[in-house]
């Protein structure tokens, strides 16, 4: 076939959301990963921001979906509907003229299974050249974090599934952790959390409006917002069954954050834990750079450097960092075949 130019496309395919890159526009969509679909008309009703408004809310005919858990594709079919959805709407009618050159985002601790997985959605939506590149160096990329040198850079990406953290120099991942435990795990503890103390049962989408609200690493009652924010959840009385709200304050969320932020935490020391000797001393100087919808839980910069001892800072980008840096990444091939891994058929 003949192809009139080569268009280059970068995508996080995040549990939580899927941000597109498309060389030269920048980024063109954020949209969360659900897609709703009607199982008596076998047709997609919704994708994104429309299917997450149906969650916990569609008759029994309407299946919602979140086709990815924990950073992986959990089903195949509908993360390769949604994505085509999603590209649909980015892409122009020309596209199919052109040579489309794709780098993925996935978490550094997925397999080689789960990374073929992820290859084959992206090649049935025509791409021919398929990078898989892992979410610490494409956040890195992102951020422009000097990546290429023998100084060492470390970064902390949070995301919905999980938690990437990586220490990078040379062009490539020195140690690294991945951990199925981020944005969902801390929605799962609030949702526990309001249960076990008030007896009310709130769905994932207030949960979620909690955490963004009120979601706190550090106890800080020198803090006007600490001690004077609220956020007004309701949900299902566990007694009586009927409706009712309760006033929230980052006091409670503290408390039922503590756990898993703590897991959150203990990741990122194991792997400066695990970081040889000599880079180590370069993270004293260069710090870790966080990233994801995590590291804007409040206080958490702080906490890291508590407990480990080195500067955290959360980066400019850092919801955009990964799908900026698998974008930018296709600028350099040359770099960009020794940073990922490359699908050949």
């Amino acid at each position: 076939m003949f192809y009139l130019n080569t268009k280059d496309i970068g995508i996080d395919l995040g549990t939580a959301n899927t941000l597109v890159y498309v060389k030269g526009r920048g980024i063109v969509l954020n949209q969360p990963s659900v897609i709703a679909v009607d199982a008596h008309a076998k047709r997609i009703l919704a994708v994104g921001e429309e299917a997450r408004k149906m969650l916990g809310k569609a008759p029994k005919h309407i299946k919602v979906f979140r086709p990815l858990e924990d950073g992986v594709i959990s089903n195949f079919e509908m993360t390769a509907e949604m994505l085509r959805e999603f590209l649909t709407k980015v892409l122009d009618a020309f596209s199919r003229f052109s040579r489309i050159r794709v780098v993925v985002g996935v978490p550094s601790g997925v397999t080689e299974v789960e990374k073929r997985a992820v290859e084959e959605v992206v090649r049935r939506m025509g791409a021919k050249v398929v990078y898989i590149l892992d979410e610490p160096m494409a956040a890195a990329i992102g951020c422009g974090l000097p990546i290429d040198g023998s100084m060492g850079c470390m970064v902390a990406d949070i995301g919905g599934g999980t938690s990437d953290i990586a220490i990078i120099a040379l062009e490539g991942i020195v140690t690294n952790t991945s951990l199925r435990h981020a944005g969902d795990k801390l929605n799962e503890a609030i949702i526990a959390y309001m249960r076990k103390h008030y007896e009310l049962v709130v769905g994932e989408s207030i949960a979620e409006q909690v955490k963004i609200n009120l979601a706190c690493a550090i106890r800080n009652q020198n803090d006007e917002w600490f001690r004077t924010a609220e956020y007004n959840a309701s949900g299902r009385d566990v007694v009586t069954g009927l409706p009712r709200t309760y006033t929230l304050t980052p006091s409670d969320i503290y408390a039922a954050l503590a756990e898993p932020i703590s897991v959150i935490v203990d990741g990122i020391r194991l792997t400066l834990e695990n970081a040889p000797p000599a880079i180590s001393a370069d993270i004293a100087h260069t710090g870790i750079v966080l990233t994801g919808g995590g590291a804007f839980i409040r206080g958490l910069d702080k906490l890291i450097e508590r407990e480990t001892g080195i500067p955290a800072r959360v980066a400019s980008n850092a919801l955009e960092a990964v799908a900026e840096g698998t974008g930018t990444s296709l600028a350099n091939i040359d770099k960009l075949e020794r940073y990922a891994s490359r699908g050949r058929r």
